[in-house]
Protein backbone atom coordinates (compact mmCIF):
# COMPACT_ATOMS: atom_id res chain seq x y z
CA UNK A 1 0.00 0.00 0.00
CA UNK A 2 1.51 3.31 -1.02
CA UNK A 3 0.95 6.51 0.91
CA UNK A 4 0.77 9.78 -0.94
CA UNK A 5 1.49 13.19 0.42
CA UNK A 6 -0.34 16.33 -0.51
CA UNK A 7 1.07 19.71 0.41
CA UNK A 8 4.27 20.44 2.26
CA UNK A 9 5.48 18.83 5.49
CA UNK A 10 6.29 22.27 6.79
CA UNK A 11 2.77 23.52 6.31
CA UNK A 12 0.65 24.10 9.34
CA UNK A 13 -2.02 21.50 9.78
CA UNK A 14 -5.13 22.85 11.39
CA UNK A 15 -7.93 20.42 12.02
CA UNK A 16 -10.98 20.70 14.21
CA UNK A 17 -9.28 19.47 17.39
CA UNK A 18 -5.60 19.14 16.37
CA UNK A 19 -2.91 21.70 15.67
CA UNK A 20 0.60 20.59 14.66
CA UNK A 21 3.68 22.14 13.14
CA UNK A 22 5.69 19.89 10.85
CA UNK A 23 4.45 16.56 12.17
CA UNK A 24 1.66 14.20 11.29
CA UNK A 25 -1.28 14.06 13.66
CA UNK A 26 -4.76 12.65 13.75
CA UNK A 27 -7.72 14.87 14.48
CA UNK A 28 -10.56 13.86 16.79
CA UNK A 29 -13.67 12.50 15.12
CA UNK A 30 -15.87 15.22 13.63
CA UNK A 31 -19.12 14.70 15.55
CA UNK A 32 -17.66 13.88 18.96
CA UNK A 33 -17.12 16.46 21.66
CA UNK A 34 -14.79 16.30 24.64
CA UNK A 35 -16.32 15.42 27.97
CA UNK A 36 -15.74 17.95 30.71
CA UNK A 37 -14.02 20.56 28.59
CA UNK A 38 -14.60 23.32 31.12
CA UNK A 39 -11.07 24.66 31.35
CA UNK A 40 -7.38 24.10 31.07
CA UNK A 41 -7.31 21.54 33.87
CA UNK A 42 -7.87 18.69 31.45
CA UNK A 43 -5.16 20.02 29.10
CA UNK A 44 -2.47 20.09 31.81
CA UNK A 45 0.29 17.45 31.58
CA UNK A 46 -0.31 14.46 33.79
CA UNK A 47 2.06 13.74 36.66
CA UNK A 48 4.36 10.76 36.32
CA UNK A 49 2.96 7.61 37.86
CA UNK A 50 6.44 6.40 38.85
CA UNK A 51 7.57 7.09 42.38
CA UNK A 52 10.77 9.01 43.11
CA UNK A 53 12.27 5.86 44.61
CA UNK A 54 11.80 3.90 41.38
CA UNK A 55 13.18 6.79 39.30
CA UNK A 56 16.34 6.95 41.41
CA UNK A 57 17.05 3.20 41.44
CA UNK A 58 16.28 2.18 37.84
CA UNK A 59 17.09 3.42 34.36
CA UNK A 60 13.54 4.18 33.24
CA UNK A 61 12.97 3.50 29.54
CA UNK A 62 16.19 1.52 28.92
CA UNK A 63 14.42 -1.82 28.53
CA UNK A 64 14.40 -3.01 24.92
CA UNK A 65 12.98 -6.47 25.53
CA UNK A 66 9.30 -7.26 25.31
CA UNK A 67 9.16 -9.21 28.56
CA UNK A 68 12.13 -7.53 30.30
CA UNK A 69 12.34 -4.93 33.00
CA UNK A 70 14.29 -1.70 33.28
CA UNK A 71 17.85 -2.27 34.57
CA UNK A 72 18.74 -1.29 38.10
CA UNK A 73 21.36 1.40 38.78
CA UNK A 74 24.35 -0.22 40.45
CA UNK A 75 27.07 1.41 42.58
CA UNK A 76 30.05 2.85 40.66
CA UNK A 77 32.32 0.04 41.84
CA UNK A 78 30.19 -2.52 39.97
CA UNK A 79 30.89 -0.97 36.53
CA UNK A 80 34.10 -1.72 34.55
CA UNK A 81 37.00 0.75 34.72
CA UNK A 82 37.03 1.47 30.96
CA UNK A 83 33.52 2.93 31.20
CA UNK A 84 34.74 5.96 33.12
CA UNK A 85 37.30 6.85 30.43
CA UNK A 86 34.96 6.89 27.44
CA UNK A 87 34.42 10.65 27.57
CA UNK A 88 38.06 11.60 28.19
CA UNK A 89 39.50 14.05 25.67
CA UNK A 90 41.95 12.43 23.27
CA UNK A 91 44.61 14.42 21.40
CA UNK A 92 43.95 15.55 17.83
CA UNK A 93 46.20 14.65 14.90
CA UNK A 94 47.80 18.09 14.82
CA UNK A 95 48.72 17.80 18.49
CA UNK A 96 50.13 14.30 18.02
CA UNK A 97 52.25 15.47 15.06
CA UNK A 98 53.89 18.13 17.27
CA UNK A 99 54.99 15.53 19.83
CA UNK A 100 57.98 13.22 19.54
CA UNK A 101 56.81 9.86 18.15
CA UNK A 102 59.38 7.83 20.12
CA UNK A 103 58.06 9.10 23.46
CA UNK A 104 54.33 8.64 22.78
CA UNK A 105 52.45 6.07 24.86
CA UNK A 106 51.14 3.06 22.97
CA UNK A 107 47.52 4.27 22.88
CA UNK A 108 48.51 7.69 21.52
CA UNK A 109 50.82 6.08 18.96
CA UNK A 110 48.03 3.82 17.80
CA UNK A 111 45.70 6.83 17.51
CA UNK A 112 48.37 8.78 15.60
CA UNK A 113 48.76 5.99 13.01
CA UNK A 114 45.01 5.69 12.58
CA UNK A 115 44.41 9.42 12.17
CA UNK A 116 47.45 9.88 9.90
CA UNK A 117 46.30 7.05 7.61
CA UNK A 118 42.83 8.57 7.50
CA UNK A 119 44.26 11.97 6.55
CA UNK A 120 46.41 10.42 3.78
CA UNK A 121 43.40 8.57 2.34
CA UNK A 122 41.33 11.77 2.31
CA UNK A 123 44.15 13.67 0.63
CA UNK A 124 44.60 10.98 -2.05
CA UNK A 125 40.86 10.88 -2.68
CA UNK A 126 40.68 14.65 -3.12
CA UNK A 127 43.61 14.57 -5.59
CA UNK A 128 41.93 11.80 -7.59
CA UNK A 129 38.64 13.72 -7.61
CA UNK A 130 40.33 16.84 -9.06
CA UNK A 131 41.90 14.87 -11.95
Amino acid sequence: MALTRSGSWRSVIVAKDAIAFGQRTFAAAAGKSKKGSKGAASDAPKASILSKEVKSTTVVGANILKDGTDPKIMPDSEYPDWLWHLLDKRPALSELRRKNIETLPYEDLKRFVKLDNRALIKENNSIKAKN
